[in-house]
């Protein structure tokens, strides 16, 4: 499998667990499946899962859409040689991996609570940005 499909099977998992995440903060479902703690519900209803009002689950999903998106654009015939989308890729995961080390530290340290779910999402981001960057890297080597 190609780097650029591995980010978009990664991305679209992220997808999920976004979508999912985000009907249980609106209300759609009841409470979240939790099978290895008890601290999904504590995490996605607590203050740090909105940010500047919106919640963090729809900030997740259209992050994870975008990445989606360029993975699928990579792998076009035409676009295979094109290093802007490796960096687009690289930068936006990045972002996304920040924003999620700074979620993960709420939870872990003002919450004292694990999220699943979030385990999840906060493992594809992760994988996503060290593939974008070893092809960011790779590509960068290629064209010097």
């Amino acid at each position: 499998m190609s780097r650029h499909r591995a980010i978009a099977v990664l991305a679209l998992l992220g997808i999920l667990d976004s979508v999912y995440l985000l009907l249980a903060k609106l209300g759609y479902i009841g409470s979240l499946s939790c099978t290895i703690s008890h601290g999904c519900d504590v995490v996605n209803m607590s203050q740090y899962s909105s940010f500047l009002g919106v919640p963090v689950a729809a900030i997740g999903l259209v992050g994870y859409v975008a990445l989606l998106a360029i993975a699928i654009a990579a792998t076009l015939p035409e676009r295979q040689g094109d290093a802007r989308l490796d960096r687009l890729l690289a930068l936006l995961s990045g972002i996304g991996l920040l924003f999620t080390l700074y979620l993960t530290y709420a939870e872990v340290f003002w919450l004292h609570a694990i999220c699943q779910w979030c385990v999840l999402s906060q493992l594809a981001i992760l994988a996503i940005f060290v593939l974008a960057v070893i092809g960011a890297v790779k590509r960068r080597r290629a064209e010097a």
